[in-house]
């Protein structure tokens, strides 16, 4: 895969299924438009497929209880998404909103009447209310820790609340911006259930809990209380489902998700997984129930499997995922469905237990090697290795993940692809941190990083250069947010082992991030502690004069998770040092370049990858 294959990565999205009618939503980046592209598709159960809108982006499709109507969310242009429905035997799309900043995915009424959705209402005046440029606007009163996020913005002037809307295009407001709300869904025709920060959010909190209203609006009521942070409810089999978390206070990063019920009263909630064993993926997709249990994804060592849990709890029956990575999935009771990445395919549609399967893309691909062997305290490390053409020995590019809670997958990952077609055996390590290897492997570095993560990643490097295809003299290092952390750590306490390093979106001192990072009034403290020796101590900015390597410096403009400040101080402390540095900003782009960015930055950001290895691993 080139850098211009982007525009050839036609990626499967969400996946609705009802009978013998299988929608996908299907995305491809323009580059000459500098956009995303597509519209939903029809499979079929012979794996042929068809065009089934034909708007610029359509996705989060729904099909209703009655098998009649598909809603989904329809973007034309820049604008931002309205919901639409459409008969299933077909016809023109209805658009059923038109809201200032967007409605969100909708979820059907049981008896098929009406939708939910949620939908930031900006204040007067802001976010294109007016005809007022921004520069007109009055300043924000910020009274609030929690009051950004990346890749949303400022939050208290426009703040989420649930929406019914019926078949007419009639939208009321269900509740009133007073707090946020999340995860709709129908506990019956005439009541919802929703997320909502604890207490309401009286104060800021990391606890999420289960509250109730009326559908047509009325007093908030709590259902459930977490035990920490709780997501995506359902009604099924006569019971209420979600996921969840369990901790105190702050102590809220590297927790395995888990399948929780309880009565639809709320009453006696029980976690039905493992929460040393299991950890759901959430971002796979709404869990949904057939007649045998409830079906989810679970990270497993680098596996995205979808799951079928019993509905009283216990281990779960591996449907689909082995070696590959379930992107998204759903079921009508009988079928079920799944978007499924593999090490050489961006996505398939898989009809589960048929063996069939349809592909979008034809990028090729790389062999992609299992890694595995152990630290030097004997702890097992493992991961993958990404190799090009030929039989090398090959220059080698380690790339360590984000999160830290986050993993490299068996699915395609575009970013090592890339690399290993311009001829770099690419290693992807998922040492202690990391998420898909127990609770115990995620919680290994808090308050401990640089050590035993660092020990795992340079122990996997060094299974990868005992191989005879890995050229051991020519190693770079990169990595972006929790990798471009390691990316810098790793040069200052052993850069003798890199010829140059490229550090993107990266946390490298915690004093600074916890004041301007969206997340940094709890997270710094959550993973370092709250001594400031130990955050400078575990700051690779405290070892800058350490570092001697090509070091490169990337970032977002508009990056908020890890703000830009991060790299600036870096890249200020090399270069008064006389180090080989450079600075490459992205103007407009957020904490997600490498993965949802406007297309051509996307490219321009692989040009760049790859001159900078060509001039200090090829030279």
């Amino acid at each position: 895969m080139r850098p211009e294959d982007l525009q050839l990565l036609t990626t499967p999205g969400t996946v609705a299924v009802s009978g013998d009618l299988v929608l996908v939503s299907i995305t491809t980046p323009d580059l000459d438009k500098n956009t995303y592209r597509g519209g939903l598709h029809r499979v079929f159960p012979d794996g042929t497929t068809t065009p089934w809108t034909h708007g610029d982006r359509d996705n989060a499709q729904r099909i209703s209880p009655d098998g009649k109507l598909v809603a989904f969310l329809r973007v034309s242009g820049k604008s931002k998404p309205q919901l639409y429905v459409v008969p299933v035997d077909g016809g023109e799309p209805r658009r059923l909103t038109d809201l200032p900043l967007g409605a969100g995915a909708p979820v059907w009424s049981p008896d098929s009447s009406r939708l939910v959705f949620v939908a930031r209402v900006p204040e007067a005046g802001r976010y294109g209310t007016t005809d007022d440029g921004p520069e007109s606007e009055p300043p924000r009163r910020i009274t609030r820790l929690d009051y950004r996020v990346d890749d949303v913005g400022f939050l208290a002037d426009r703040r989420p609340r649930l929406h019914v809307v019926d078949l007419d295009g009639a939208v009321s407001e269900v509740t009133d911006g007073a707090h946020d709300v999340s995860d709709p869904a129908w506990l019956d025709d005439s009541t919802l259930v929703f997320v909502a920060p604890r207490d309401l959010g009286v104060s800021e909190t990391l606890h999420s809990d289960l509250y109730t209203v009326p559908a047509a609006g009325g007093e908030v009521s709590l259902l459930v209380r977490g035990a920490g942070e709780v997501s995506m409810p359902f009604v099924a089999n006569g019971s209420l489902y979600w996921l969840g978390t369990e901790f105190t206070g702050i102590d809220a990063v590297a927790r395995n998700h888990g399948l929780w019920k309880s009565p639809v009263d709320g009453s006696a909630p029980v976690r039905l997984t493992d929460v040393e064993t299991v950890d759901v993926e959430r971002f796979s997709g709404q869990p949904v129930a057939d007649s045998s249990g409830v079906l989810l994804v679970v990270r497993n060592r680098g596996a995205l499997e979808l799951q079928r849990i019993p509905f009283e709890g216990g281990p779960g029956e591996v449907l689909a995922g082995s070696s590959a990575a379930v992107r998204s999935f759903a079921t009508d009771g009988s079928t079920v469905v799944a978007v499924v990445s593999t090490p050489d395919d961006v996505g398939q549609v898989e009809f589960v237990g048929t063996g069939v399967r349809t592909a979008f893309s034809s990028v090729s691909a790389r062999r992609v090697v299992e890694l595995s062997g152990s630290a030097s305290d004997g702890y097992p490390v493992h991961g993958w290795l990404v190799l090009p053409e030929g039989d090398g020995p090959h220059p080698v590019v380690m790339a360590v993940h984000g999160g830290p809670f986050m993993y490299h997958s068996w699915g395609f990952f575009d970013e090592a692809q890339v690399y290993a077609t311009a001829g770099y055996a690419v290693v992807l390590p998922n040492p202690r941190g990391s998420a898909g290897y127990g609770q115990a492997h995620g919680q290994a570095v808090v308050g401990r990083f640089g050590t035993v993560d660092v020990d795992d990643v340079l122990s996997l490097l060094d299974v990868a250069l005992a191989r005879e295809d890995c050229d051991a003299d020519r190693v770079g290092v990169m990595g972006g947010s929790y990798g471009g952390f390691m990316t810098s750590w790793l040069s200052a306490h052993h850069g003798e082992r890199f010829k140059a390093a490229w550090s993107e979106r990266a946390v490298n001192a915690w004093d600074s991030f916890g004041g301007s990072s969206d997340i940094g009034y709890f997270f710094a403290d959550a993973y370092c502690g709250t001594d400031p020796e130990a955050q400078r101590a575990m700051s690779p900015l405290t070892y800058a004069e350490k570092i001697n390597l090509p070091f490169a410096v990337v970032h977002s403009e508009h990056d908020w998770r890890c703000p830009l400040e991060q790299a600036q101080r870096m890249f200020v402390a090399l270069k008064r040092r006389g180090v080989e540095t450079e600075m490459l900003i992205f103007p407009g782009e957020g904490h997600e370049l490498t993965r949802s960015g406007q297309p051509r930055h996307r490219k321009q950001r692989f040009d760049a990858v790859l001159e900078w290895w060509d001039r200090y691993l090829k030279a």
